[in-house]
């Protein structure tokens, strides 16, 4: 009796055991063949932990927009039924991650438009950049030329004796010749699509992108080119073309061009040569079968008005 004895078993025989199965509650995906016209968006957006659902919302609608469908406040107010002040802090939201940036922008013609730029991975787009940077930066190293080493200094050289007054020569400075002036137009009318097309070179070569200063000061010499007759296209490709490799300072090259190569004015059109006046055929006068010059046939003058009428008055 004095030894113990358990009637349960121990403790460890009835541990719980966990099932595999998941759990009843919770999201379950049911998975389609979906037919072309759909868009991708990434989890890093629809799972976003600071972005409002209508933000999440509006960044997966204007990414499965086509390329140049609106998407300003009004037309988002129109397609759905949150009103325009919750629509507009949810693009703000978007515009803070990176998700959304309004560029504003001016056409060839002068007018401003909004332009809407969507990135539907904007970590991705900032890494594509900066690797993008990073090589430029190294070509534009690659091709600079190596800096000599500097020269040992010239040992000294002993001057002779400086000329008598009378022997020696004028040392007057000798005027340095002067690059011409910029060209100046007579009117303003051309100034407003000449900014424009400063404004727009960086399409043609993102390194021709000049600030509002430089687009200020070399909108009078292209608005002197396009007064001149030459159209906005010829003026872009002479500006564009055969730029090089490295580009340092654009605008004084730009304005270089426009100085250098300036077209002449065209000619005056000369005027056009007057009509040449034919005389009127010959008719036969149906009173006395004498030839007279006019347009119809008729009478001449002397049986329209006989001499006894012209006597009295």
């Amino acid at each position: 009796m004095a030894e113990q004895q358990l009637n349960a078993p121990a403790r460890d025989r009835y541990a719980i055991r966990r099932s595999p199965v998941p759990s009843p509650s919770g999201v379950r995906q049911v998975t389609e063949f979906q037919d072309p016209g759909y868009t991708i968006v990434g989890n890093h957006l629809t799972q976003h932990r600071s972005l409002s659902g209508l933000a999440i919302g509006l960044a997966a609608h204007i990414q499965s927009l086509p390329e140049g469908a609106p998407a300003d406040i009004r037309t988002l107010a129109k397609r759905f039924p949150e009103g325009r002040g919750r629509i507009a802090a949810a693009l703000r939201e978007l515009e803070a991650y990176g998700y959304l940036e309004r560029v504003r922008q001016r056409t060839d013609d002068g007018r401003m438009i909004t332009v809407t730029l969507s990135y539907n991975n904007p970590s991705a787009t900032r890494a594509r950049r900066a690797r993008e940077s990073a090589e430029q930066a190294k070509r534009r190293t690659a091709a600079e030329p190596p800096r000599p080493s500097p020269a040992p200094a010239p040992a000294p050289v002993r001057q002779p004796p400086p000329p008598s007054p009378a022997a020696q020569p004028s040392s007057a400075p000798q005027p340095q010749p002067q690059s011409p002036p910029p060209p100046e137009p007579r009117t303003r009318a051309h100034h407003t699509p000449a900014s424009a097309l400063l404004a727009n070179l960086r399409r043609d070569d993102p390194r021709l992108l000049l600030s509002v200063r430089d687009i200020q000061r070399l909108t009078p010499p292209v608005a002197a080119w396009l007064e001149r007759g030459v159209s906005p296209e010829a003026v872009r490709s002479a500006l564009t073309t055969g730029l090089p490799p490295t580009l340092r300072h654009p605008a004084a090259l730009l304005a270089h061009r426009l100085t250098d190569l300036l077209p002449p004015p065209l000619p005056p059109t000369p005027p056009a040569a007057p009509a040449r006046v034919h005389p009127s055929p010959l008719q036969t006068c149906d009173g006395c079968d004498r030839a007279f010059r006019a347009p119809t046939p008729g009478r001449c003058r002397d049986c329209r008005h006989p001499a006894t009428e012209r006597g009295a008055a």
